[in-house]
């Protein structure tokens, strides 16, 4: 495994590279979400490149770029056994301009997740485009957990004709229910159990739905009922153009739960 800290040893590395190009962009602090990634990166192409860079154009002011967990020296460790190829480790000045052309993100990028934080996706859009033209991958690995960067990702992809095959992957949960994330080590123990209310509510929704409910405003309030005890951000009930929905459509809905846990957001959803 090679760590590649400049965009000219990146591009003198790749190209050299044949066959086919597997591509994990992370910010670090790795857990069993991003490895599920790597590993399937792995069985499914002949190099592996993954990054590892906090992107500050996604974070808004007051949130929490200075304290994000960065674990430089064991997420080597973990690409190393997952045996990732190459590891790019650049610096913000590496890649970042004074001076940059920017990405706007569509109309969509501006609800649930960006009606929050505004221009989050801007940032996003950003980066991951730099590290395409970077890498060229053949496929790009993504969670399912964010599913509006999923979608907007991959509508970048369609709208600038990038030769690129965005691989959605699904939710990596612990023993109890709860979605990986690296913001988990934000929350002390009474949070952590709490935070299962939101694993619970999606399993309950998914259940209801099976049993052959299809209205959305019956599933919104069993959910709102399970977590009446935290502070629910949003709880939103979509297609999979992010077009909210009033009857549930079987294999084209997605239900998205945002809830408070003090600073720390965590978001989770599940897809029919």
């Amino acid at each position: 495994m090679q760590v590649l800290k400049t965009i000219e040893e990146l591009q003198e590395i790749r190209k050299n590279i044949s066959g086919t190009v597997g591509f994990v962009p992370t910010m670090g602090a790795l857990h069993n979400g991003h490895i599920s990634l790597i590993k399937q990166a792995r069985n499914e192409n002949d190099v592996v490149i993954v990054s590892i860079f906090v992107n500050p154009t996604q974070f808004l002011p007051g949130e929490d770029l200075d304290a994000y967990p960065r674990k430089d020296e064991a997420d080597k460790k973990i690409c190393q056994m997952c045996k990732v190829d190459y590891v790019f480790m650049p610096e913000i000045s590496t890649m970042y301009t004074k001076e940059e052309v920017l990405v706007k993100a569509p109309n969509k990028s501006y609800i649930l997740e960006g009606k929050t934080r505004p221009g989050h996706f801007d940032g996003v859009l950003q980066v991951v485009l730099k590290l395409f033209n970077l890498t060229q991958p053949t496929n790009a690995y993504f969670g399912k957990k964010d599913a509006q960067q999923l979608s907007l990702i991959q509508q970048m992809v369609k709208n600038f004709f990038l030769p690129i095959n965005i691989v959605p992957c699904d939710i990596i949960r612990e023993e109890d229910g709860l979605a990986l994330s690296s913001r988990n080590v934000y929350l002390d123990a009474t949070q952590r159990k709490d935070a299962l209310l939101i694993s619970k509510s999606l399993y309950m929704a998914g259940s209801l739905i099976s049993s052959g409910v299809r209205s959305v405003k019956a599933v919104k309030d069993k959910i709102y009922e399970i977590m009446k005890t935290l502070d629910v951000e949003y709880v939103a009930i979509v297609d999979r153009e992010f077009n909210e929905l009033e009857i549930i459509e079987p294999k084209n809905t997605i239900i998205l739960v945002v809830a408070r846990f003090g600073n720390t957001r965590l978001l989770d959803n599940i897809w029919l």
